[in-house]
């Protein structure tokens, strides 16, 4: 059941290496190197539309198809959820290390604002 709603490849390995370590871990660099720059965060979105054809595309040797609205969805949200958590990690260690008179960690998703 998984197999045909994930992923159109013969192999669930495909999908796992292809669209979640490749595409993915393309996906959190590119929202940690958004964040490092301090543009906001809805740029990683936009990102994340424009990077899953790649991993749509790098099937297409072994025999997928190069666009299908389904699996480029599933792609995009592969993408856009590695990309949004690295641009958050990112944003975090900024906001702890940078302002680290007025903000504290509060786990690795969250800072707050140290006590007065």
């Amino acid at each position: 059941m998984m197999q045909g709603f994930l992923h159109e490849e013969g192999s669930f390995g495909v999908f796992v290496l292809v669209t979640i370590i490749l595409g993915g871990g393309a996906a959190a660099l590119a929202g940690r190197a958004i964040a490092q720059t301090w543009r906001p965060a809805w740029q990683m979105a936009v990102y994340a539309l424009f990077s899953a054809p790649q991993c749509a595309s790098s099937i297409q040797p072994v025999g997928g198809t190069l666009l299908s609205a389904h699996y480029y969805l599933i792609d995009s949200a592969v993408c856009a959820a590695f990309g949004l958590t690295g641009f958050r990690l990112a944003r975090v260690a900024q906001m702890v290390t940078q302002y680290r008179w007025i903000n504290e960690s509060d786990g690795p998703l969250r800072w707050r604002g140290k006590p007065q």
